[in-house]
């Protein structure tokens, strides 16, 4: 049987490069690709904790559930941005994008 901490590790270094991913990229398209890796290893955590945890309980499936349609809904939203950018102005480098500047 694989020990808790297995799973916290695996969900740590998803969440890192995730971060990594945010942090480093300038396409647009992979930051988004980053925030999903990060949500992933929360999902990952919210079911190990609820695996180990107590069994009768059923919430940290019911956060992953949230966690998954709160992704979905960015992924949507997120998307729609790009394309609505790469529309505007022919790129998605977040650099480039200044549109809130006065």
């Amino acid at each position: 049987m694989i020990s808790l901490s297995w799973f916290l590790i695996f969900a740590a270094a998803l969440f890192s490069l995730g971060l990594y991913g945010v942090l480093a990229r300038k396409n647009a398209i992979a930051i988004l690709m980053g925030i999903e890796l990060m949500l992933n290893a929360v999902n990952i955590n919210l079911v190990a904790f609820w695996r180990y945890g107590d069994l009768a309980l059923i919430t940290g499936q019911v956060f992953a559930v949230i966690v998954f349609a709160v992704a979905a809904a960015e992924v949507a939203v997120g998307l729609a941005l790009v394309i609505s950018l790469y529309r505007r102005r022919s790129s998605v480098v977040a650099d480039e994008i200044n549109l809130m500047k006065w």
